[in-house]
């Protein structure tokens, strides 16, 4: 074998056979999520259950060992204005990630508009530290990958939950590599800047996120499920725009088990079928505690 057919040990062809699985692998988790979110609504959302509440239980005991002691320090050292600057500032260094999927998803006018958010925060907003291209009417967006994949029809795919990484979906885990090589920080090219700073950003995001962790903690009666459908609820959200169709409302203020015909008018007289209030059983669901109500994920998305 010559030697331009080998680089460093490894012949050519051996390389481009390991690149050919991991491309065709890629392919097949595609086409399994299409497979899984397709229009006859009979697949189960998470079918990964058993496996995801086991990587929940591990992040969820790690960030009580570990996260949470050092997000209450870091709270309790750094004030709040710059700890508002430092999320500016990380926010800002991960934005070139929604300007491009704006232009993947054809969203021109949008795309122009994040460019220039992200040009005056990192100018006149000093490295992003302050948002001031809010207060002059570039208002931020959202986009990745896995929305720029769901704009072009790719199934959903199964729940997951990711070890350290936490709630995701099949279609939204090219994000988890998009938003790395999107990333400013990750052109610095210094690691005793990068490392440090990326370290601050973790633990930044995990102080943010620390009432809404300790909200879910105190009022879910599932953690787990909790967790996934405000999960994917969200996500459906942001697809939508903001605008969710009617008919995921609708599911979404169904009980469990619940389908529209349910709510059909029973047939017996009304008199028949009210109790007297005294005599009314009370019954609690499941799904509601201390004024919580976890609903079943909305349909899409």
């Amino acid at each position: 074998m010559s030697r331009g057919a080998m680089a460093d040990g490894v012949p050519r062809f051996r390389r481009r056979g390991c690149w050919r699985l991991v491309l065709c692998g890629c392919l097949a988790l595609l086409a399994v999520g299409c497979a899984t979110t397709g229009s006859g609504a009979g697949h189960r959302v998470d079918p990964l259950e058993p496996m995801n509440r086991r990587f929940y239980a591990f992040n969820s005991a790690a960030d009580r060992l570990v996260m949470t002691p050092v997000a209450h320090m870091y709270t309790a050292v750094t004030p709040r204005p710059l700890r508002a600057s430092l999320t500016h500032f990380f926010r800002n260094a991960a934005y070139p990630d929604v300007i491009v999927n704006d232009f993947l998803q054809g969203r021109l006018r949008q795309g122009m508009s994040d460019i220039g958010r992200f040009l005056m925060n990192s100018t006149v907003g000093v490295f992003g530290l302050f948002d001031v291209a809010s207060h002059v009417g570039l208002k931020a967006h959202t986009e990745d990958a896995g929305l720029t994949l769901a704009h072009w029809g790719v199934g959903r795919g199964p729940y997951l939950v990711l070890p350290f990484v936490g709630p995701d979906t099949l279609r939204n885990t090219p994000s988890l590599i998009m938003g790395v090589v999107t990333n400013v920080l990750f052109y610095v090219g210094n690691s005793a800047l990068t490392v440090p700073l990326t370290v601050f950003d973790v633990i930044n995001s995990r102080a943010n996120a620390s009432s809404s962790l300790r909200y879910v903690r105190e009022n879910a009666v599932d953690q787990y499920i909790f967790t996934r459908d405000a999960y994917l609820q969200h996500r459906d959200y942001l697809l939508h725009g903001g605008h969710l169709p009617l008919k995921a409302v609708e599911q979404m203020m169904l009980p469990p088990q619940a389908t529209p015909s349910s709510h059909a008018p029973d047939p017996a007289p009304l008199a028949a079928r009210r109790l007297p209030q005294k005599r009314r059983p009370s019954v609690r669901s499941p799904w509601l505690t201390k004024g919580v109500v976890v609903r079943p994920p909305a349909p899409g998305g």
